[in-house]
C-alpha cells in the first residue's frame, strides 16, 4: 500500500509496519504535523532490553516525522501483570521496585526518544489508582465481549497450553484498553503503538475509544523479533542483552551487534538505524566476508543512538585493536599481576619475572577471565586453533606470552576476548 504521510511511508519502506488499524484514516491526520501516539512500558525490570529498541524506534520517526511521542509508564498494570506472550504470571511487584524500575527504564528512554516533557511522560497509576471497581466495572464491563476476549492469543494460546490465567490477569486488557481510553480524551493522542503481541489489548482500546466516544483512533504494531535462524533476538549464552550500560557494557553491546548473522544485517540496518535506504543498500551489497563492513557499521550506529557517539567510536577501536593488535614475537615467561575491566573488555596486566620460569600459555586461560575452566580445555582449543594472540594463532601450548612495550590481546573462541598489558 503507498502512503502519503511521512511517518507510515517511513515505517512502510523499512518494513516496520505488521498490523493496523485504520490506517487510511491515520495515513490522512498524519499529514497534520503535531498528532499523538503512545507506547507503554510497564515496570518489570530496572532497565529495557533489546527487544524493547523497536518501538523506540517508532517514537523517534514518529518525533521525526513532526509529531509529539507519548512514554506510558504501567506503574499501575505492572501490578497486574500482562498475559501477552507469557506463559506463567508475572512475578507482582511492590510499590518501591516498581519506582526504582521506572527510573532505570527513564534513563534509557531519554537517550533514544527526543522531546519528552513532563506532559508526554505519563504513569496509569496516576488514574487507575483511583478508580472504584464497582465504578469501573459498570461503565466499563458492558464494552468487552469475553467470547472475543478468549480469540485473543494472550488469552488463547495461554488456555490451550494448560496454563493458568489468573482472573487478576484477564483484567489486563481492559486496563490497557481504559489507558487508551485516557489518554485520548486528555491528551488527544489518536494512536497507540507496540510489538505484535500487544495487537489483541491494542484493537481492544480503538473499540472502547469508538463505544465510549464516537470516534475513531488507530493501532500499530511492529513485526516480532527473530532472527534469520528463528532464535528470539536479544539473547546470548550470557542472558539478555540490555540497553543500560551497567547492566551490558557498551563494548558487549557494540559485540552483538558486530556478530550478527550475514542474512540479518539489512534488515537491522533498517529496524534499528536512522541510515538513508540508500545508504543501506550499499552497505549490504556485498556477501561473505565483506559484509562486515556493514556489521561494523551497524555495530557503531546502534551503539551511537543508546550510548552516544563518543562511546560508540570508543567501542568501535577498542574492538579493531583487540582483534587486529600489533604482532610480537619476543617470548618470555610472565605470571599474573591483577586484572580489571574498563571500557567493558577485561584487562589483565602481566609482571616479568627475569630469569624465573613462568608459566605457559595455557595458565593464561586461568585467569580470573575465566576464558576455560580447565587446562585441558585450554590445550583443546590450542590445538584446533581457538586460540590467537594479537591476530595470530596459537597452536604449540607450551608457548609463552610474549613481551613488549605494547598491549597483547588474547582472542579464546569467537568472543572472548582479553587485553594482557605488561608492566615492570
Amino acid at each position: 500500500m503507498s502512503y502519503k504521510s511521512h511517518f507510515l511511508k517511513t515505517l512502510a519502506a523499512r518494513g516496520l509496519l505488521q498490523d493496523g488499524a485504520g490506517l487510511d484514516e491515520l495515513d490522512q491526520r498524519l499529514l497534520t504535523p503535531g498528532q499523538r501516539a503512545y507506547i507503554g512500558f510497564d515496570c518489570t525490570a530496572d532497565g529495557l532490553h533489546v527487544g524493547s529498541l523497536l518501538p523506540l524506534m517508532l517514537l523517534r520517526h514518529f518525533h521525526q516525522a513532526g509529531h509529539q511521542p507519548i512514554v506510558l509508564f504501567g506503574g499501575g498494570t505492572t501490578k497486574i501483570g500482562d498475559p501477552s506472550g507469557k506463559d506463567t504470571a508475572r512475578q507482582l511487584l511492590d510499590d518501591a521496585t516498581i519506582q526504582n524500575n521506572k527510573a532505570g527504564i527513564m534513563r534509557v528512554i531519554d537517550r533514544l526518544v527526543p522531546a519528552l516533557t513532563a506532559e508526554t511522560v505519563v504513569d496509569n497509576a496516576d488514574w487507575l489508582g483511583g478508580l472504584g471497581y464497582i465504578d469501573f466495572l459498570r461503565d466499563i464491563g458492558p464494552h468487552f465481549s469475553i467470547n472475543r476476549m478468549l480469540t485473543f492469543d494472550s488469552v488463547r494460546l495461554r488456555l490451550e497450553r494448560e496454563q493458568t490465567l489468573s482472573f487478576l490477569e484477564f483484567n489486563y486488557m481492559l486496563l490497557q484498553s481504559y489507558d487508551f481510553w485516557h489518554l485520548f480524551k486528555t491528551k488527544h493522542c489518536i494512536l497507540q503503538m507496540g510489538g505484535s503481541d500487544q495487537w489483541g489489548n491494542m484493537i481492544s482500546g480503538v473499540d472502547l475509544i469508538r463505544r465510549l466516544e464516537g470516534k475513531t483512533a488507530h493501532a500499530l504494531t511492529v513485526p516480532l523479533l527473530t532472527t534469520a535462524s528463528g532464535a528470539k533476538m536479544g539473547k546470548t549464552a550470557d542472558g539478555a542483552v540490555w540497553l543500560s550500560a551497567d547492566k551490558t557494557s557498551p563494548y558487549d553491546f557494540w559485540q552483538y551487534w558486530r556478530n550478527v548473522e550475514d542474512a540479518d544485517v539489512a534488515k537491522f540496518l533498517r529496524f534499528f538505524t536512522i541510515l538513508p535506504l540508500e545508504e543501506i543498500e550499499d552497505l549490504t551489497k556485498t556477501t561473505g566476508s565483506a559484509l562486515n563492513a556493514a556489521k561494523i557499521r551497524l555495530a557503531t550506529e546502534v551503539t551511537k543512538l543508546c550510548h552516544g557517539e563518543e562511546v560508540a567510536i570508543s567501542a568501535a577501536e577498542t574492538a579493531q585493536k583487540t582483534f587486529s593488535g600489533n604482532k610480537s614475537t619476543d617470548w618470555f615467561t610472565f605470571r599474573l599481576y591483577k586484572s580489571y575491566w574498563p571500557d567493558g573488555i577485561f584487562l589483565t596486566e602481566l609482571m616479568t619475572l627475569k630469569g624465573h620460569e613462568g608459566e605457559d600459555i595455557v595458565g593464561t586461560q586461568k585467569t580470573p577471565f575465566a576464558c576455560c575452566d580447565s587446562n585441558s580445555e585450554a590445550k583443546r582449543l590450542i590445538k584446533q586453533g581457538g586460540v590467537k594472540i594479537n591476530g595470530e594463532t596459537v597452536h604449540d601450548v607450551t608457548r609463552h606470552i610474549p613481551h613488549g612495550d605494547v598491549d597483547l590481546y588474547l582472542e579464546v573462541g569467537k568472543k572472548k576476548r582479553c587485553r594482557l598489558v605488561w608492566v615492570d
